[in-house]
Formats: structure tokens, sequence, C-alpha cells
């Protein structure tokens, strides 16, 4: 938060210091009971703290953990707030506990952009949470499996390319060739559309999703101050969440009107979008799914699918190359996988150990989501033995779980090797490792299966390393 926007919410200090007195008296009984928390300032509450550390959230967080525990209670503005930073304490807010604390908090950005929280991602739990996630579990995410030739094929393009790249000794940028690729499966996945790379039309796809990712995580008055909401006008993130969500909703608009044209030709298989049509049409459900609740679908596939992949073939990458034992013990399980083969196909991939022990270690030390997204208590709920209130936001800090040495050895060392023979997983079932989160609100249904091209992309970078140490 800017200093123009803490100087705005001072304005109408005498009526908030009123609340504060007020709310102050009857929260007195009921302090002692809360987690560790440090100390605060009137009306802000901890604001203060997050505005004069430059840290990035998921570290300032860890860095409270380290004084006053794996639970902190903190008050931003007038929205109580929990911070879990170990493995323990998240298996009772996601396990023992799940019920209390698998809702979603009612943010002013989330709740713009999904149309109401009509989505699964960001919707509050309760039985339209419940029947939406079970349409798109039965209906999309179970049908991932069937875009297999569509990411097979994106993988081969790029292999393509970079290997014509490479003849021609010309560098290949990581970062944005998995970006593309990304980008090519979702968009091929969500809506039956291949764009040309360094298109107008590429262009445009990312300015939306890489604004909307934004407006996602900026601030709101309205979120931590809701008696100055208005406040939002003036620090311009009003305009700006309207402009993205207009952009973006003409962008869906125009794709369900390209799919609901008659003359439209006929693909080999639906896409995601040829589904939630179908499911439009049919109406076959407790709630009138509307038009809306389509495009609130295109907003998860797009936010959850795009950069997850992009980002954890990345960082596998810098971590090879930075530890070249790592390096050379999986490409030696590449080169055996493959055999006279050539290449390895999907079904191949259970066989590579090793290479998912080098994964698991890279979301240990590096989530691509640091905090998952945030949750909320239903209402006031209990654990660690401490008392929590209602409508208290959550953040579990899945950074600072993966780094805790009370659960890892020499946790800030990269080592594969933990996890050979290990039970541990990241499909919800570990606490230690959570980098898709756990319980009701687990994430990995659609992630999981997208994933798989990623380890297609993993082998062939890894035996490209290998052929150009050789050279």
């Amino acid at each position: 938060m800017e200093v123009s926007q803490f100087i705005i919410f001072l304005l109408p200090l005498p009526f908030f210091l009123f609340i504060l007195l007020k709310r102050s008296i009857s929260n007195n009984g009921n302090r002692n009971l809360l987690p560790p928390s440090p100390p605060g300032l009137p009306l802000i509450g901890h604001f203060h703290l997050l505005m004069f550390d430059n840290s990035a959230p998921h570290i300032f967080f860890w860095k409270l953990s380290q004084k006053y525990g794996p639970l902190v209670f903190l008050r931003l503005g007038f929205k109580p707030t929990l911070v879990v930073s170990s493995a323990k304490m998240a298996e009772e807010a996601m396990k023992t506990h799940d019920l209390d604390f698998c809702s979603r908090p009612n943010l002013r950005g989330a709740r713009k952009l999904s149309y109401n929280t009509s989505d699964v991602s960001y919707s509050p739990y309760g039985e339209y949470w419940k029947e939406m996630r079970k349409i798109c579990a039965v209906n999309l995410f179970s049908r991932v499996q069937e875009f297999r030739p569509v990411r097979e094929d994106e993988v081969a393009r790029l292999i393509g390319k970079i290997c014509r790249l490479s003849v021609d000794s010309k560098p290949v940028n990581l970062t944005e060739a998995m970006a593309s690729l990304s980008s090519s499966i979702i968009c091929r996945v969500g809506f039956g559309k291949r764009y040309v790379e360094e298109g107008a039309e590429i262009s445009r796809f990312h300015g939306l999703l890489k604004e909307s990712e934004a407006m996602f995580t900026s601030f709101s008055f309205a979120d931590y101050f809701p008696f100055i909401g208005w406040a939002d006008r003036f620090t311009g993130f009003l305009t700006r969440l309207d402009k993205i969500f207009k952009e973006l909703d003409t962008f869906y608009q125009e794709l369900i009107d390209e799919h609901l044209d008659p003359n439209r030709p006929k693909s080999e298989r639906e896409d995601i979008l040829d589904v939630s049509l179908r499911l439009w049409k049919n109406r076959d459900f407790s709630f009138d799914f509307t038009i809306d609740h389509v495009k609130a679908i295109l907003m998860d596939v797009f936010i959850a699918g795009t950069d997850t992949t992009t980002a954890t073939v990345i960082w596998v990458m810098c971590f090879l190359m930075k530890n070249p034992e790592y390096l050379k013990k999986t490409q030696s399980e590449v080169r055996h996988s493959i055999g006279e083969k050539g290449f390895v196909d999907e079904d191949d991939l259970k066989a590579l150990t090793y290479l998912k022990a080098v994964i698991k270690e890279t979301f240990r030390l590096q989530p691509t989501a640091p905090l998952l997204v945030p949750r909320e208590t239903l209402g006031k709920c209990s654990i660690g033995g401490y008392q929590v209130p209602a409508k208290t936001l959550v953040h579990v800090n899945a950074w600072a779980i993966g780094r805790d040495p009370e659960t890892w050895e020499n946790p800030e060392e990269f080592c594969p090797e933990r996890f050979i023979g290990s039970p541990i997983d990241y499909k919800g079932r570990n606490f230690e490792l959570i980098p898709f989160g756990a319980g009701r609100r687990f994430v990995l249904e659609c992630i999981w299966e997208l994933q798989q091209w990623s380890l297609h992309l993993l082998i062939f970078f890894i035996s490209l390393i290998g052929k150009c140490q050789k050279g």
C-alpha cells in the first residue's frame, strides 16, 4: 500500500476512532484466546508492519513466524487475519478443521473478475460451490486426459522450434518458450484456438492475463476498511478493475459468439468452452446456469492453468543448472527411459522416479504460489488451542512450510534425494508439501493432468543440455 493511499483513509479518523473504541471494549475479553500477535496500532492494526517492510508478503509472514510461532494473528485494518506457517497447523486448518476453514474471503478484485464469485476457485463455501464443483469435476476436469494429443502436439512444435534455433546457434529464452507453450495449450484446450506467435491476438491474451492476475492481488480499501471502500476510486483501483473486467468480458464474449456460430467448422473434440456452452443450453441444475457462469469457468482455466507449469519448468531447470551432480543423475534416468525409442510418452512418465523427486524438491523450495489462495473461516473456530473469530482471512504460507527446519533436514539445500523412497507427494495428502493446497479447496484436479506436458519439456531440455555439454 502506497503512502498516498494510506493518507486517504486517515481523513475520516474521528469516526473510526469511535468504532474502534466500541470494538476494543467487546474484544478485550477474547484477546488472550487469540494466537500470538505482534503489537498493533489503533485503526490500521498491523498494516504499518507491511507498509515499512520491503519483503514479499510470504517472506514478511515467515519473519513473523520466526518470532511468534506457526500461528500468527494479525489485524489488517478491520480484517482479522491468521497466518499458518507449519505443516502441523496446516493439517489442522485443511484437514482436522477443514470445514471451518474452507470458505473464501469476499475480496473486491476476485469478486468482480469471477462474475460475483460464480466460479469454483473463489466462490464461498456452500451449496452453490458444492454443486458447481461437482459440475466442473464431472464435465470438465474428467476430460483433461482427452486433450493429450493437444499437449503432445504443442510440445512437439516447441521442441522442433528449439532444435532449429540450436542448429543455427541461436539463443533460446526459456521463460518466453515456456510461457508461449503454456498459452498455446490453454488456448487450444480452453476454446479451441491456436494463436500465431508474436501476433496481435496472443499479445492481447498475454496482456489480459497479466493485468487480471495483478488485480487479484492488488490492495483494495474495501477489503480491509469497508467503511471507506469509496477510497478505491481515488487510488485508481476501481478504474483499473473496471477496465480489465470490460476487456476480459469482451474477450470471453467474442469466443462465445464464435462457438455459437452455426457455421463454425466442427472440431475433432470438444474444448472446455464447448462443454460449458452445452451445460448452459441444458441448464439442468438447481440454479440458473447463465453465460456469466460460462465466463467464470473460462477465468478459472486462464488463471489456474497458465503460469503454474511455466514457473515449475523454469525453476527446475534453474536448480539443475546450479547443481550439476543432480542434473547428471536426471539425465541418466531420462536416457535410460528413452532407450531406443528416442522419445518418452505420457505412459512412460511413471518410471521417472528421480525426475519426480526433482520436481517435488522444486515445489518445496519454490512453490508456484508461495501463499495459497486465501481462505476464510465460516464461523468462530479453534486451531492449535487458540480461538479464531468468524470471517478471519487465512493465509497458508506454503513457502515457509517447505523450509521449516522442524520438518526438513537442511531446508535451504536443494536435495532431490530426500524424496527418493519417501511417500510424500504434492496431491494434498502430505502437509509438508502443499503447493496446490489440500482439503475441500484442493485445486489440483485440472492442473495435475495439464502438468504432464511439462515433464515432456523437462525431459527434452535435460537431454538438450547433455548434447550441448558434449558439443
